[in-house]
């Protein structure tokens, strides 16, 4: 039903077990295009009930219903851009920037990855590497840090620092 309306280029309305918040919503939505993320489908559409973009997990949708309404249309230029920044599945504003010190050991490994399209990354004297990155939310990236524990600090900003350390 969902690759139906992608394809039909009309609305779909769908009840959506939402991961972050664990509430469960209605939603009402002109699909955009379907996009694959660490082995899950994810499909970004314009929601109508929050007048934005949104990413919606394929197995997080329930009853599906294609309606005959056209869908509201995003240029391709504009989905695009929205939807690259961030870190990982999550985007949108204010972007913050991480500032993350690898040391030697990790840097061997970590400076041949690709953490985000924009990222800049510093050879350091002592082997080490430092890399910035933007991020809109933490969740993903505080994920992706604690998988190196001892090996990486997050040297800014404060609250990313923090919450790695609390995890």
């Amino acid at each position: 039903v969902v690759g139906n309306a992608l394809m039909a280029r009309k609305r779909l309305s769908f009840i959506y077990e939402g991961r972050h918040r664990n509430e469960v919503t209605r939603r009402n939505v002109s699909p955009q295009r379907l996009s694959h993320y660490r082995e899950n489908w994810y499909l970004d559409a314009w929601c109508h009930e929050r007048q934005a973009l949104r990413k919606f997990a394929l197995d997080a949708m329930r009853e599906p219903v294609m309606s005959e309404e056209s869908a509201h249309e995003i240029p391709l230029d504009e989905l695009k851009l929205q939807l690259s920044e961030g870190y990982g599945i999550y985007f949108g504003s204010p972007i913050q920037t991480a500032i993350l010190r690898f040391n030697a050991a990790a840097a061997r490994w970590i400076r041949h990855e690709l953490w985000h399209s924009q990222q800049v990354t510093r050879e350091l004297d002592d082997g080490a590497l430092e890399m910035s990155l933007p991020y809109h939310q933490q969740t993903e990236l505080v994920m992706d840090l604690l998988r190196h524990g001892e090996n990486v600090e997050v040297l800014a900003p404060p609250e990313l620092r923090q919450a790695v350390i609390e995890r």
